[in-house]
């Protein structure tokens, strides 16, 4: 197999790399974008290796001069439980362009500057295979295939609108509280919180509602059938 100096090097080389840990030691500079950072995946668990997904983002070069542009694609499955839609509303927040894809994704997909794909396969005996893609006319068909599904894709705010965030059963139990008009101390008191956990609850609820008070919050409940 190549060492990463000639896979740097040779731009018409391919290289395939044996699971998570030989990814983040021969690979990882190649995820140092300059100007465009995109990402196709089913959910955001891509990285299953502890403190591999971390070393590989805390290396990057977000703060490039000029700024660097991001797209996440991903299905519905990004959003199955409630600290993942936190996440990509982070995210999205932060200057993220994250849309939703409702066609399965059969494979996870990195693309950096327009110049190199990273395309991950299926888990084989609990271990992937990355193919990293340096060759340009490859590069080029699977930007091709990134770009049509993006175009086909739901604004993740647009997405999130139409249908109900997943939330917790304690997440359900506030509401439930507040649409009974309960105070915030007796409420925090009855889940055994302190009043500035309760607080801060609440408000992570009305962001994943996508309300901008309690009595939106409510009604936005309401319209979901959460209150039931």
């Amino acid at each position: 197999m190549a060492d990463l100096a000639v896979m740097t090097v040779d731009m018409d080389r391919n290289v395939v790399l044996r699971g998570e840990q030989e990814l983040a030691e021969r690979a990882w500079r190649l995820f140092q974008a300059r100007e465009e950072f995109a990402c196709a995946a089913t959910d955001m668990t891509t990285w299953a290796m502890p403190g591999v997904r971390e070393r590989i983002v805390a290396d990057r070069h977000w703060n490039a001069p000029g700024g660097i542009t991001v797209r996440k694609l991903y299905t519905p499955a990004a959003l199955a439980d409630e600290e993942s839609e936190r996440e990509l509303i982070r995210l999205a927040d932060g200057g993220v362009r994250v849309r939703i894809c409702t066609a399965p994704l059969p494979h996870e997909t990195i693309i950096v500057d327009h110049r190199t794909a990273i395309l991950a396969g299926p888990p084989e005996r609990g271990v992937r295979e990355y193919t990293v893609v340096r060759s340009p006319s490859v590069v080029k068909g699977v930007i091709s295939l990134f770009r049509a599904t993006w175009e086909t894709s739901a604004d993740l705010a647009d997405f999130r609108r139409e249908r109900p965030p997943a939330l917790s059963e304690e997440s359900r139990h506030i509401l439930r509280l507040l649409a009974g008009g309960l105070k915030d101390e007796a409420a925090a008191r009855q889940l055994g919180m302190s009043l500035r956990t309760y607080r801060r609850r609440v408000a992570e609820i009305l962001t994943l509602l996508d309300a901008g008070s309690r009595f939106q919050a409510g009604l936005r409940a309401q319209e979901f059938g959460l209150l039931g």
